[in-house]
């Protein structure tokens, strides 16, 4: 049903484990989220994987619904929202096409959009289920303007490691070309962020338009 989830299923258990690489950057972005909802939101997280920005958004909004087309990822969220007592918030194996319709007031992409064959598709079905004049915010890893070893690493060693099984599809987006796609899709770019350092993923908080 899902062309990814079995990679996603079988790294699961790894994935869990790993330590978020960059924590600063990643409370920046929980915490740019946070400062955009109301209590009264309801909203949609695409490619949630385990679920821990679900999880810490949670407390924050009216509903949350966080979706992945890993089985296996969700299960592990679920064990993790049975242990916190969280009521608001609702797993479901989905991508961008079959979740649910919503429509919502703000649907987050967090490392995604660079891991989809068919971005173009997706940003229309997550345009959809966002409503007039609500937010769409995005974290994508966009390919360094300089050539550096992360460019290097992408351009030598990833298509070895797709070609074994050991990493998933990955699209070589400029950063030009992300913010195109998200505003063909209907959105209007309203705040933009690299993140820190030499982290090539770039923040988009994008409104539909009305």
């Amino acid at each position: 049903m899902y062309q990814s989830a079995k990679f996603w299923d079988r790294i699961a258990d790894k994935y869990a484990a790993t330590p978020i690489r960059n924590q600063t950057a990643y409370e920046a972005t929980l915490d740019q989220v946070r400062a955009l909802v109301t209590p009264q939101d309801t909203v949609l997280e695409l490619g949630c994987g385990t679920g821990s920005t679900a999880l810490a958004l949670a407390p924050h909004v009216a509903r949350i619904v966080a979706t992945d087309v890993s089985e296996v990822m969700l299960d592990k969220g679920r064990e993790k929202l049975r242990d916190q007592g969280i009521d608001n918030l609702d797993f479901a194996q989905a991508d961008a096409a079959d979740a649910p319709t919503g429509p919502f007031d703000m649907v987050l992409a967090f490392n995604l959009l660079h891991l989809l064959e068919d971005m173009d598709d997706a940003l229309s079905e997550i345009a959809a289920r966002v409503k007039p004049g609500g937010l769409f915010i995005s974290k994508t890893f966009c390919m360094p303007e300089r050539r550096n070893l992360i460019w290097l690493l992408i351009q030598t060693g990833l298509p070895l490691m797709q070609v074994i099984g050991k990493a998933p599809f990955f699209a070589k987006l400029s950063i030009a070309e992300l913010d195109a796609a998200i505003t063909r899709a209907g959105f209007t770019i309203v705040d933009t962020q690299m993140a820190p350092g030499k982290d090539p993923r770039r923040t988009i908080v994008a409104r539909r338009t009305a």
